[in-house]
């Protein structure tokens, strides 16, 4: 008898078989599954939603990583992302901080962070990070940094390399700003790269602009650059605590500084202080001045006249980035490009004339037909 046939006289269980105690249930195992499932989908939208709005940093961290990606499909959910938190922003207080590398931007910002959350508050650190103009990357280590504030249920750090965007500063710091808010964070500080008069795309999403600076750099003059001086409300002479004699020398120039200057436009005097990240002198003040400056611009009408300029700016930064996209985006334009540069090179066009030609025939230019050139 072959084993075919000597099998079949036996009746056996596989140990693989459910036992008679227990019987199988599809609709168990369907839901298991499932759930495996949109786990690995990831969240959807209205659950990133609901998750900010309940404060969720988990999932606030899911949006923003959407908000940051170049994929088109996360771009859109971004977007509606962005549009349907609006409506719960715009209620902190943004802090834009600055200075040169190894001013002590992120010592401080741990210091005021600690300071604020011991009061009550919920801070949210954006801290751009300087990308490599090779990969884009960053070390992204500010919570290396921030030790303290980094594990403070009530604080939040997100740091993002800045992509070699003007300013050092991401290019979607300000949405990630709106979801910070809508997650119910009441004092949003964005910290830079530090890189000079570029600064101005930081000055441009902030109530109020901190200029940190050293007293033990050599020549504190050397520091002041007219067009980072003008942005600045407030001017910190941090570390004061390493040469007491150096930084009061160091405030004095600063403020002769800035007597040169029109009186700003919020019209509050830029205010010249010394701090010490280290041992916390003078930060409490540093926050009392914020507070101060910002109650005397809501007073004057500034604070809103600010944030709406914000909003038109942002408005045409965006149409500028759009128009960009839509005109590399036409059909067959590099192959156009590349032809006209090596005429270009060969003299026989010049180079505005090639522009013109190319804005013409693109869709920002409303592609002419044939006929009409």
């Amino acid at each position: 008898m072959d084993d075919k046939h000597l099998y079949s006289n036996f009746e056996y269980e596989s140990a693989l078989s459910t036992g008679t105690g227990a019987t199988p249930n599809d609709t168990v195992n369907r839901d298991y599954l499932e759930r495996i499932r949109a786990k690995r989908k990831g969240p959807t939208t209205e659950e990133l939603i609901a998750g900010i709005l309940h404060g969720d940093r988990m999932l606030l961290s899911r949006a923003i990583t959407l908000v940051e990606s170049s994929l088109y499909a996360h771009q859109k959910r971004a977007q509606e992302i962005i549009e349907r938190c609006l409506p719960y922003s715009g209620k902190s207080i943004r802090l834009g901080i600055t200075g040169v590398p190894g001013a002590g931007k992120s010592t401080v910002i741990e210091s005021l962070g600690k300071l604020l959350t011991s009061h009550g508050h919920k801070v949210a650190v954006l801290a751009i990070d300087p990308s490599s103009e090779r990969s884009r990357g960053s070390i992204l280590g500010d919570k290396t940094r921030m030790e303290e504030l980094s594990v403070d249920p009530n604080a939040f750090i997100r740091p993002s390399p800045s992509a070699g965007s003007l300013g050092g500063v991401a290019r979607k710091t300000r949405e990630i700003i709106t979801l910070c808010e809508a997650a119910g964070f009441d004092v949003v500080i964005v910290e830079t790269v530090g890189v000079g008069q570029s600064e101005v795309a930081a000055h441009s999403m902030v109530d109020f602009f901190l200029l940190l600076q050293l007293s033990n750099t050599g020549d504190e003059l050397q520091g002041i650059k007219r067009g980072i001086m003008e942005m600045a409300d407030m001017i910190a002479i941090n570390k004061c605590e390493l040469d007491r004699q150096r930084s009061e020398l160091a405030a004095t120039q600063f403020r002769n500084a800035l007597h040169l200057f029109p009186m700003p436009d919020s019209g509050q005097s830029v205010k010249v202080m010394l701090c010490s990240a280290y041992t916390g002198e003078g930060v409490e003040e540093l926050w009392n001045s914020v507070m101060a400056y910002v109650t005397a611009t809501k007073s004057n009408g500034y604070f809103y006249h600010k944030r709406q300029q914000q909003l038109l700016r942002i408005m045409g930064e965006a149409l500028e980035n759009g128009l960009r996209e839509r005109f590399y985006n036409t059909p067959g334009i590099e192959e156009r490009i590349e032809a006209l540069k090596q005429e270009i090179l060969d003299n026989k066009i010049s180079p505005y004339a090639a522009a013109d030609w190319l804005l013409e025939r693109s869709e920002v230019g409303g592609r002419r037909s044939e006929d009409g050139e």
